[in-house]
């Protein structure tokens, strides 16, 4: 079976469950080894792990606070060492504070946009060193339909996806010359344990699966296959785009 990823070495960050999880597993099964990079969930982690080393890949799980600089830098130095180099960097950060805008207190808005949105910056900066001169390098982090569309008590984490997306086009543009391709993906609804610990959660899954052409929400999986894509060979020409995989989502007002 073809591995498109064989000798690749990727940090996923956020990947202890969900899509992040999804994600790491996906790139080990077409051929990379993977750091797993985790906040809260160090089990889950391990589990994350223990997978992928059942799949033949080499992987460890690292935990970092991704609002934290000095974490973030402890972060690609320890996965750089663990697989001798970098060659695909994931942000996938599941942080935001749900309320709405004028309920925000400075503290939730400092905290959201710096997890979310600085974190991108600062891990790219960080992991340059450990990318750069290796070839046909990627960078690819998880956005939002929220970035440009008003969706309730969002606002916090809607600016930042929307950093995300402004920062997805300046690195692509400085770090293209550096063989490294910059992308990010929006995935619209995604059924995870997050979205569903929320109090309405299943109004809004139902909701979604009505609007949507396909006739489901997102899974996980959906959101690792195109992440994959982009970490392809044959995806190098695709730089500095958000791509939107929601199942026809938002094409429909």
């Amino acid at each position: 079976m073809a591995e498109p990823l064989a000798g690749r070495c990727a940090l996923v960050t956020g990947a202890s469950r969900g899509i992040g999880r999804a994600i790491a597993l996906k790139l080990a099964r077409d051929g990379a080894d993977v750091v797993v990079s985790y906040f809260r969930h160090p089990a889950l982690a391990e589990e994350t792990v223990a997978a992928i080393t059942a799949l033949g890949r080499r992987a460890t799980a690292l935990r970092a606070d991704l609002g934290e600089p000095d974490d973030i830098a402890r972060l690609c130095q320890a996965a750089g060492t663990f697989l001798g180099g970098i060659d695909i960097l994931v942000c996938n950060v599941a942080f935001g504070v749900l309320r709405p805008a004028l309920a925000l207190e400075v503290k939730h808005w400092q905290r959201t946009l710096d997890t979310m949105g600085r974190s991108l910056l600062l891990l790219a900066q960080a992991a340059l060193p450990w990318m750069e001169g290796r070839g046909d390098g990627r960078i690819i982090s998880l956005t939002s339909l929220g970035s440009h569309r008003v969706i309730p008590s969002y606002a916090a984490v809607g600016a930042a996806k929307a950093v995300l997306d402004t920062l997805t086009r300046y690195l692509a543009v400085e770090l293209a010359p550096k063989g490294i391709i910059v992308n990010a993906v929006a995935g619209g609804v995604v059924d995870t344990d997050a979205l569903r610990a929320l109090p309405e959660a299943a109004t809004l899954l139902e909701a979604a699966r009505q609007r949507t052409p396909l006739g489901r929400v997102g899974r996980p999986e959906d959101i690792a296959d195109v992440v994959a894509l982009l970490c392809r060979p044959e995806a190098r020409w695709i730089v500095g785009q958000v791509i939107v995989a929601d199942g026809g989502y938002s094409l429909l007002a």
